[in-house]
C-alpha cells in the first residue's frame, strides 16, 4: 500500500509511519517544520488547498491517515479547518481511503458520558470547535472517510503527557475524565482500520476512563518516580469539559487491535 501521513513528525504520525514502514508499507511522510523519522518526507504545508490536490495527484496514494493538527493558537483554525478541507478534498478527488483524526472534545462532558458515536457534539473549546467543524466539511467532501474520535495519547518516556507528569509545578484535575489511549496501539488500530469500510465517525480510545489526576499518578509510577508528588484539584469552574470519555466498543467488534486501559499498560 502506498499511504500518505500528515503530521508524521508528530506524536501520533510518527508511530503510524514507524508501524506501515514495519509492514512493508510506501509511505510519504509529510514533512512541515520538522523532518520525520519514518517513511520518505514529502514537503507539504496542508493549509496550502493546491499544494496538497498537486501532491496526491502526482503521487497517488491508496490511503490517507490525516493527523496533523495545531491545538491553539494563530495557526489553529487555518490547520485544523482549512487543512482538514484541503486534504479530504483531494483525497476525493483521487480515490485515496481517508481516515480523519478528530476528537473527545468535541462535546461538552456534561451530556452523560460515555459518549457513542451517534450523541450530539457540543464543544465548549476552541479547538474542539475546529476539529467538529473540520469532521463536517470531511464528511461533506469525502463521505466515504472514517472520523476517528481519540481521546489523550501516551506511550513514550519523552511524549507530552509522560513530560507533563514528571513535573513538580502543574495541578492535575480530579474531575477532568478522559480515555488515555497508547499511541502505537493506537497507530496500529489506524492501520487496520484503513482496510476496512466505515464512513462517518468512530471513537477509537482505550476503555478505561480515568481522571487527569489519575493518568499523571500512572505515568509518574511508570517512570519510576513518586507518584504521590502529583498535585491534584477540582477543576475551575472556566467552561473546561469534564466528562469526555468515550464508548469505543463499535470500534472494538470491528477491529482485532485492541487498546490496553491505562492500568494495565502504565
Amino acid at each position: 500500500m502506498k499511504l500518505l501521513v500528515t503530521g508524521a513528525a508528530g506524536f501520533l504520525g510518527r508511530e503510524v509511519c514507524r508501524l506501515a514502514v514495519e509492514r512493508g508499507d510506501d509511505v510519504l511522510a509529510c514533512k512541515f517544520r520538522r523532518q520525520p523519522p519514518y517513511g520518505r518526507a514529502l514537503e507539504l504545508d496542508v493549509r496550502d488547498t493546491a499544494a496538497v490536490a498537486r501532491a496526491l495527484l502526482r503521487h497517488g496514494p491508496d490511503a490517507v491517515i490525516h493527523t496533523a493538527y495545531v491545538q491553539r493558537g494563530d495557526e489553529m483554525e487555518s490547520t485544523v479547518v482549512r487543512g482538514s478541507a484541503a486534504i479530504a478534498e483531494a483525497a476525493a478527488r483521487t480515490g485515496a481511503r481517508l481516515v480523519q483524526l478528530s476528537t473527545d472534545l468535541v462535546f461538552d462532558g456534561e451530556q452523560g458520558a460515555p459518549y457513542g458515536e451517534d450523541a450530539e457534539p457540543r464543544p465548549v473549546l476552541a479547538y474542539g470547535q475546529a476539529k467538529l467543524d473540520a469532521e463536517r466539511l470531511v464528511a461533506r467532501v469525502h463521505p466515504a472517510a472514517t472520523i476517528v474520535r481519540t481521546s489523550l495519547l501516551y506511550g513514550r518516556p519523552d511524549g507530552p503527557q509522560e513530560s507533563l507528569a514528571l513535573r513538580d509545578d502543574v495541578t492535575f484535575f480530579t474531575d477532568e475524565i478522559r480515555c488515555p489511549t497508547r499511541v502505537d496501539e493506537l497507530a496500529a488500530a489506524l492501520l487496520e482500520l484503513l482496510g476496512l469500510e466505515h464512513p462517518g465517525p468512530l471513537h477509537l480510545a482505550a476503555p478505561k476512563a480515568v481522571s487527569r489526576f489519575d493518568l499523571a499518578r500512572a505515568l509518574r509510577r511508570r517512570a519510576g518516580a513518586d507518584p504521590d508528588r502529583v498535585l491534584g484539584a477540582p477543576s475551575p469552574r472556566d467552561g473546561r469539559p469534564r466528562n469526555v470519555a468515550l464508548d469505543s466498543r463499535r470500534a472494538a467488534s470491528l477491529l482485532a487491535a485492541q487498546l490496553s486501559p491505562i492500568g494495565r499498560s502504565a
